[in-house]
């Protein structure tokens, strides 16, 4: 049979004689399949294969994507098993179970021999049936069948086993089966192009959630793995070199892993709760390329912080709340001024990536080692330039301050929801309104909007005329404001898109995230307004006259360019504008 589905290949010129050879040489070290060399060899694609053997052996070929799937059918067929031979249960008819399958040749006959039951087989592509396995058994389930089974354990699923015995938890952490399960849990997030995996114990479940391109989205886990919950949190805590035993007090870890040829550092957040301990873990790229260009920035803006990074000496904040990519816009400056003849210097909490040529310093409040603490002992350390990771009191932000006015480059970042918020801060604080207007260039806000996904992007109909009034008036009321000629085109005919969902952004409609400005220049005018200690509203509107675009404005741009939904834009900037 495996020549025969050889010599259909040569025959219908989907491979060559030289290919089939090559492959089945290889095949006989390997033991696998024919197909699967052909396709691991490059000498054949998947969707090239389905077509010959769904003619050859009369199987016909299903969208798995939109079959009908029986529950019955995934209770007939082990976990274990279904991920071995990566067929998915589909039917359970009688005595007839239909599954589907890339590998009819070698799954079906041992599949009918275990279950006992008529196997009737169709064929998927093998890449649809390992996601339609995920979605319905849940994230290393065949693992937890495999632990359940050795552990003897009874099914009680809605109740979340406590373990008190700390040196049999310990134990089992250490197993090969549980640190299996978690890998397979990161490696799953890793797929998912998830930044953080939250572990949450609930009563009586297990819930399992990854953040990907800002929101968060549940993953689906077998019942029965709430049983291996505190295996799984000590099994990441010793991966974290954290207590283990310790589960009353709230503990932050870091590790290192390999996935392929990249390197990721893991950063561990665990807190007790009403259940057990709940758990995050932030996955960051140990090294990644920081560019101003790749940010998002328009050319305008662009230009302007280049201008900025380029300051001899003075402050630059960044504002926005957490997780609004603040972080990554410094480290992109910093990475754009770094040079042999500049000494830089951070004080960071936490050190969240690794910047070659820049000396980075992680403080530790918890021992006295705090932002104003740092910015002392640095400062005599001989730094051009330097950047605290947050301005959070008078006294860090008059040291910074201060050093600013001897002729320092400092970056650094305040909690605020707009630019214009970051002068109220500072004031709030105790700065002078004097100090603010000699030292401080400017306050940048930032949000991060979700892109539509490339592979799916389709014209959105469905956007009402409401929104778009709303965009235009919004852009209206930016140009009639304008006295720096700073204008945005509006064009006549306004175009929405969206991403329908795909393989490719995982049916989100989305696929990585863009940056949207908000730069406050401290130029003539604005300081005039500083020193009479304005509102931040007239603050703002002196600011927008003099070119500066809101977060909302700059996210209606990236709408009109189809970068991204007025939805998205919207969710960003609720609280900003």
């Amino acid at each position: 049979m495996v020549m025969k589905l050889g010599e259909i290949l040569v025959k219908d010129n989907l491979i060559s004689a030289d290919d089939l050879n090559s492959a089945l040489k290889e095949q006989q070290k390997t033991s696998e399949p024919l197909a699967k060399v052909l396709i691991k060899m490059g000498y054949l694609k998947e969707e090239e294969l389905l077509p010959v053997l769904s003619k050859q052996l009369e199987i016909p070929i299903v969208d798995i994507k939109k079959a009908d799937i029986d529950a019955e059918a995934v209770k007939k067929v082990p976990a274990k098993f279904a991920w071995h031979y990566k067929i998915m249960p589909l039917r359970l008819e009688g005595n007839t179970l239909t599954v589907a399958t890339s590998d009819p040749l070698h799954s079906l006959n041992d599949l009918q021999l275990f279950l006992g039951v008529e196997i009737k087989g169709v064929l998927a592509p093998e890449r649809e049936t390992v996601k339609t396995i995920k979605k319905y058994y849940g994230v290393g389930a065949e693992t937890v069948e495999s632990i359940m089974a050795k552990q003897r354990l009874e099914r009680e699923p809605d109740v979340v086993e406590i373990r008190e015995e700390v040196e049999d938890i310990e134990k089992m952490a250490a197993e090969a089966s549980v640190l299996k399960l978690v890998n397979q849990i990161i490696l799953d997030a890793h797929k998912a192009r998830a930044t953080d995996i939250h572990i949450e114990p609930f009563r009586g479940k297990l819930g399992l959630r990854y953040r990907i391109d800002g929101v968060l989205y549940n993953a689906n886990v077998p019942v029965e793995m709430s049983r291996l919950f505190h295996s799984i949190i000590s099994r990441i805590k010793i991966m974290s070199k954290l207590d283990i035993v310790e589960r009353r007090l709230p503990q932050d870890g870091r590790a290192s892993i390999k996935i392929g040829k990249d390197e990721f550092d893991l950063r561990i957040s665990v807190i007790p709760t009403r259940h057990g301990e709940s758990l995050v873990v932030r996955v960051l790229p140990a090294k990644m390329l920081f560019s101003l260009e790749k940010l998002g920035l328009k050319p305008g803006e662009l230009k302007i912080m280049e201008e900025l990074v380029k300051k001899p000496n003075g402050i630059i904040f960044v504002t926005g709340p957490t997780g609004s990519g603040k972080t990554t816009t410094l480290y992109a400056c910093l990475n754009k001024i770094k040079s042999p003849a500049n000494k830089i210097i951070t004080l960071e909490d936490p050190i969240e990536y690794e910047i070659e040529g820049v000396t980075q310093i992680q403080v530790m409040p918890e021992i006295g080692f705090s932002f104003a603490q740092g910015l002392r002992s640095v400062l005599r350390h001989d730094p051009d330039i330097m950047m605290v990771g947050e301005v959070r009191d008078y006294e860090t932000a008059e040291l910074a301050i201060r050093i600013a006015l001897t002729g320092h480059l400092i970056f650094s970042t305040v909690h605020t929801n707009d630019a214009a918020g970051g002068i109220t801060r500072l004031i709030n604080i105790g700065i002078e309104p004097f100090l603010i207007t000699s030292s401080v260039e400017s306050f940048i806000a930032q949000r991060l909007v979700r892109v539509i996904c490339p592979e799916c992007k389709e014209e959105d109909l469905s956007v009402t005329d409401d929104v778009g009034k709303m965009i235009c008036r919004d852009i209206e009321n930016f140009n009639a404001k304008q006295k720096s000629g700073n204008l945005i085109e509006f064009p006549g005919q306004v175009r929405f898109y969206k991403g329908s969902g795909c393989d490719s952004c995982n049916h989100t409609g989305y696929k990585q995230r863009s940056a949207i400005y908000e730069i406050l220049l401290i130029n003539r005018a604005v300081k005039e307004l500083i020193l009479e200690k304005a509102s931040t509203d007239r603050i703002r509107d002196k600011a927008i006259e003099q070119g500066m675009k809101t977060l909302r404005v700059s996210g209606w741009e990236k709408v009109l360019e189809g970068l991204t939904t007025p939805e998205e834009v919207m969710r960003v900037t609720q609280t900003a504008d």
